[in-house]
């Protein structure tokens, strides 16, 4: 397998940092930007295990102009980009009647308006070199959808059928897009989960346990690999049987 240039968002998060760190110990010369907004503890750790191996980005996956600056700093080093991993996302669950505005308006556009905007960024580039993976982290609750999520659900709902339109459009081009929807992982998420609702999720997974980061990264890495050039539009769930 050859030299693949590779930007992940929400790279400091758990998820996101497992991805990372599986395209790093997918071959010694791939490369790993890592998409940050606010925190980056994980990142640090990352580069500073692998320092000529990846290198942070400055990413607010929210503002099309924080896309064309990442961008052109990643293409200023390399001067391609085989695959994109639209990772970042963020939860602000209500039930709908006492959901205030701007907790939906938040987080359509980190996780719905993010993918969209991400996907433009890299579009240019990758149909120039007639090949691309586009990798969309979406979540169960897009076709599982849990009372308290409405926005949530809603936002990862259309990362679904972003994916599967948007596959349509590049098949020919030789880029795929692909989305994964993780259930229950365990993350911080879960880590805040008092007793209880922790217990009657864990009783929801038929295989009675949660799922790891590292299982999320290694569907991911596998849609971007090459024995997958044959899958685009897929939605690969990764929930223990839930669905």
């Amino acid at each position: 397998m050859s030299t693949r240039i590779i930007l992940v968002t929400g790279a400091n998060g758990e998820i996101g940092c497992a991805i990372a760190k599986a395209f790093l110990d997918e071959v010694p010369d791939n490369f790993v930007w890592l998409g940050i907004h606010r925190r980056s503890e994980r990142v640090e750790a990352l580069i500073a295990a692998a320092p000529n191996r990846c290198r942070k980005v400055a990413l607010d996956v929210r503002d099309p102009a924080a896309w064309k600056v990442a961008l052109t700093d990643i293409l200023a080093v390399h001067s391609c980009l085989d695959i994109l991993v639209n990772n970042a996302g963020t939860h602000s669950d209500a039930l709908l009647g006492m959901m205030k505005p701007e907790a939906w308006r938040e987080v359509l556009a980190v996780n719905l308006d993010g993918v969209f905007h991400g996907c433009q960024a890299v579009l240019p580039t990758m149909i120039g070199q007639r090949r691309g993976r586009i990798i969309n982290i979406a979540s169960l609750s897009a076709m599982l959808s849990p009372p308290g999520q409405t926005n949530y659900a809603a936002a990862k709902a259309g990362v679904v059928a972003l994916t599967q339109s948007l596959a349509k459009e590049v098949a020919r081009l030789g880029i795929t897009v692909n989305t994964v929807c993780p259930g229950y992982i365990e993350t911080e998420a879960i880590a805040l989960m008092d007793e209880t609702a922790r217990k009657q999720a864990m009783h929801n997974v038929p295989m009675r346990r949660f799922g790891r980061p590292e299982e999320v990264a290694a569907a991911t890495r596998f849609l971007a690999c090459p024995d997958a050039s044959y899958i685009t539009g897929s939605v690969l769930k990764i929930d223990g049987g839930i669905l």
